[in-house]
């Protein structure tokens, strides 16, 4: 194994806010890896000195001199001035910054360097670069190239700087929640990109299925200790839960033997100056060993719900645009007690829109919501954190409420409340803004469950919450005595909590599936494997005789069979736009040849690629 980078003894400390001290871990060629922590833990902290923008404290990084690093950061740096594809170009990748000089060279006729280019395009294998960005763009839904990032929403900034990190190819990938602000299509894209790349990678994120999927290691920081586990999610968990129980019983064992020798040290105290001080010192890392408390911190959400009556929520008929973009058109549902719903469709189709319709905070073009007389919302918004960052954490939540009543009527203070809620009383006299974002989100989280709702509106909830505070929040929801709105991009989350699903066109359309999102995403893949199967049908020759073996497929043949049905119809889209492109008149003579030859092979790939499918699928 090769290692490509080595964190030895490394400390780090903001103010009086110890982070993490002494804390070791290697990273090999490869390997594929997640840091898992709390929030405020120091994650992206970690990631930053990885990648050279901090300095640590104490210890050292090493990094292999020879590979190159690419970041991706929850809060990009972008120049604002700039164009898209400017920006993309902008980077200090080899092989995109040699394409940008050819065509220069090009545009000039500047001949001697378009040899010279030429000649180190092919040695970097670089000719296919322009393709490569096209497609993760399109994957990105990137679509205006001339688009000034300046003028870009906070999301399509993050998915800029995605593409950006992804095109420039590094060797050694860190991503910090690069899920957030993706829709569904664009997370599994990113999914089947990693796990069949080459490039090393360190991530932060809370999407589990993300994390099971893609990571060959885990590596877990709490309570200023390293965890390493060989695997995937699903084993992590598996080991850690193993580990905490080892530790527990290593506690219970040390107490229960500290309990015995406590009275030995009273019975006989004459022995501590003689032969018997061993047995003395021995009990002091006893003693020590039996105070360790097990480190399995989670937030506590028992909060007592309003009660809930017979009429809930109706939507009679209602309908909202914007201009010529249609959001809802025509939707009718009547909610019923303890429903939860999920909400899918992608980004900018209307989701946002139907939650603040149904909380009337924008009204229906037409149509009519009548809510129950007992209904009490509690809206969990993307954009609600809205704390005065200068006020102390014990403030914010005061003002709202001095103290709250939780399930079986038992009241609870601020203080309390605040301590169910991971902040302890250093932390609760802080002031917000000295929080991690996931801090703030759980804080945000407290101060919408504390007014007691009992019909929850989620908006992406999981964004910058760490996996053991959503595995408390599944849990919450899951018994919650009331009703339940989720828009969330995380599937995990979506699986476990919601029993049916509006799924969004984006044109006006709210279509209600029965089930969760896993079943509707392979109902979806069913419905496309059969339209692309009637699609090869017609195109290859009828009389083609079927496998009439019973074998099934290999796992290689099944990879096959999956990449080549997510290369189809990105060919498919090539060819469309070479097509267009050689019919709209624009081309020199050039430019119009190359582009000919490129699609008559890219047909002959296309032709190839469908009668494999067809061979792999009749034998699956």
């Amino acid at each position: 194994m090769v290692p490509y980078l080595q964190v030895e003894e490394v400390s780090k400390r903001y103010g009086d806010r110890l982070l993490f001290e002494n804390i070791s871990f290697t990273i090999n060629k490869d390997d594929k890896v997640a840091l898992i922590a709390p929030n405020g833990a120091g994650k992206t902290s970690l990631l930053d000195l990885i990648a050279g923008k901090e300095s640590p404290d104490s210890g050292k990084i090493t990094r292999t001199n020879d590979i190159t690093f690419g970041y991706f950061e929850q809060i990009p740096t972008l120049d604002p001035s700039k164009t898209v594809m400017n920006e993309i170009f902008s980077g200090d990748n080899e092989r995109i910054q040699i394409i940008r000089e050819f065509e220069d060279a090009v545009l000039h006729h500047r001949q001697e360097d378009i040899a010279r280019l030429s000649g180190r395009i092919d040695q970097l294998g670089a000719w296919d670069v322009e393709v490569e960005i096209r497609q993760i763009l399109t994957q990105l839904k990137i679509n205006n190239l001339d688009a000034i990032v300046g003028e870009l929403s906070g999301g399509q900034k993050k998915r800029l700087a995605l593409a950006k990190v992804l095109i420039g190819q590094p060797d050694f990938l860190i991503l910090d929640e690069p899920t957030n602000h993706l829709d569904l299509d664009m997370i599994e894209w990113l999914e089947k990109y990693l796990d069949k790349s080459r490039i090393t990678v360190l991530m932060v994120t809370h999407d589990r299925y993300f994390l099971d999927r893609i990571c060959n290691e885990i590596i877990e920081l709490e309570d200023n200790v390293i965890y390493k586990y060989r695997g995937n999610y699903s084993y992590y968990l598996e080991k850690r839960d193993e580990r905490i129980q080892s530790q527990q019983a290593s506690v219970a064992k040390a107490q229960n033997l500290m309990r015995t020798e406590i009275e030995w040290i009273r019975r006989m105290p004459k022995a501590r100056g003689t032969k018997a001080k061993y047995r003395v010192d021995a009990f002091d890392q006893l003693q020590e060993q039996a105070r360790q408390k097990s480190n399995e911190k989670s937030v506590r959400l028992d909060m007592k719900s309003s009660r809930l009556g017979k009429k809930i929520l109706e939507i009679k008929g209602v309908s909202k645009s914007y201009g010529p973009l249609n959001l809802v058109t025509n939707f009718s549902y009547s909610f019923s007690r303890f429903e939860k719903v999920g909400i899918i469709g992608d980004n900018g189709s209307g989701k946002s829109t139907f939650l603040n319709l149904i909380t009337g905070l924008v009204t229906p073009d037409t149509g009519e919501i009548e809510t129950g007389q007992t209904i009490k919302f509690g809206y969990y918004r993307q954009d609600g954190i809205q704390f005065d960052m200068k006020e102390k954490v014990i403030d914010a939540v005061t003002k709202i409420a001095e103290d709250v009543q939780l399930e079986g009527g038992i009241r609870l203070s601020a203080t309390q409340l605040l301590t169910k809620f991971l902040f302890p009383p250093s932390v609760q006299y802080d002031f917000v803004e000295k929080l991690s974002g996931g801090e703030k989100r759980r804080l945000y989280l407290c101060t919408i469950l504390m007014q007691n709702p009992n019909f929850l509106i989620l908006d992406e909830p999981t964004n910058d919450l760490d996996i053991m505070t959503l595995n408390v929040l599944e849990d919450y929801l899951a018994d919650f005595d009331g009703c339940v709105i989720i828009v969330s991009h995380d599937r995990f989350f979506m699986d476990k909590i919601a029993d049916h699903l509006f799924v969004f066109d984006g044109k006006g359309s709210i279509a209600d599936f029965p089930g969760n999102y896993t079943q509707y995403r392979n109902k979806i893949e069913e419905e496309a494997a059969e339209r692309k199967t009637d699609t090869v049908k017609t195109t290859v020759e009828p009389s083609r005789p079927k496998n009439t073996d019973n074998t099934k497929l290999t796992y290689k043949e099944k990879r096959e069979l999956e990449q080549l049905e997510v290369d189809i119809p990105l060919l498919e889209e090539r060819k469309k736009e070479l097509e267009e492109l050689l019919n709209s008149g624009t081309l020199d003579h050039n430019t119009l040849f190359s582009k000919s030859q490129e699609i008559v092979l890219l047909s002959e790939k296309l032709e190839e690629m469908e009668l494999r499918w067809l061979e792999l699928s009749d034998k699956g």
